[in-house]
């Protein structure tokens, strides 16, 4: 079976809201789209690459899938690895608002927590989620991410949507490898850990 992994682009304070562009999503007010663009590098985009190598399918937010649809179709370099597979592979979209996606390859799902075990039967390798944030809550919910691709940016930002808001359910996380590009922006993936485990520093427990 698949397994499904999660990869986005944080703040240091944890806001994943449009780090691509200032139009990206402007909801609530927010200014700061745009925000990792300055601390792109090689290193970064060597990553990307290698985790879209990994691809059989796309599970996409609406609003992700808006902002990826208006550019990748545009980019027709067969050699690039981010666009061939993103024009090329299946993309799954929940929502409860629209039912027609037209980009190529693109299908509506209605509920994603019921439909995503056909999907993971459906596919050989993993079914990847992209920003989407939305989407993630609701995978965070019911425990259904198998590993997080986390990309954390030396900036603060205070306000905007974030990976793991109030409501998150409690758990722990292994952490599976790190590393730091050369802007500064640390990558580190997780596996899913259990649930989590509080102890004390108190000297009575101590003895």
């Amino acid at each position: 079976m698949t397994e499904l992994t999660l990869t986005t682009f944080l703040s240091l304070d944890g806001v994943m809201q449009a780090p691509g562009g200032p139009d990206e999503d402007q909801a609530g007010g927010f200014r700061y789209g745009g925000w990792l663009v300055p601390h792109a590098d090689e290193d970064m985009g060597r990553v990307i690459d290698d985790i879209f190598s990994r691809a059989d399918a796309f599970l996409l937010g609406r609003t992700t899938y808006d902002i990826f649809a208006s550019y990748w179709p545009q980019v027709t370099d067969a050699d690039n690895p981010v666009a061939s597979k993103l024009n090329r592979l299946p993309k799954y979209v929940p929502s409860r608002t629209r039912t027609e996606f037209p980009w190529t390859a693109s299908t509506h799902i209605r509920n994603v927590v019921e439909e995503l075990p056909a999907l993971r039967e459906r596919h050989q390798r993993e079914i990847q989620v992209h920003g989407s944030c939305g989407l993630a809550q609701t995978l965070l919910r019911h425990d259904l991410i198998d590993e997080f691709r986390l990309f954390t940016f030396p900036v603060v930002i205070g306000s905007g949507k974030r990976l793991f808001g109030s409501g998150t359910n409690p758990a722990n996380l292994r952490l599976q490898r790190t590393e730091t590009t050369s802007r500064g922006v640390v990558v580190s993936v997780y596996r899913r850990g259990g649930a989590i485990v509080t102890g004390t520093f108190s000297p009575d427990e101590e003895a």
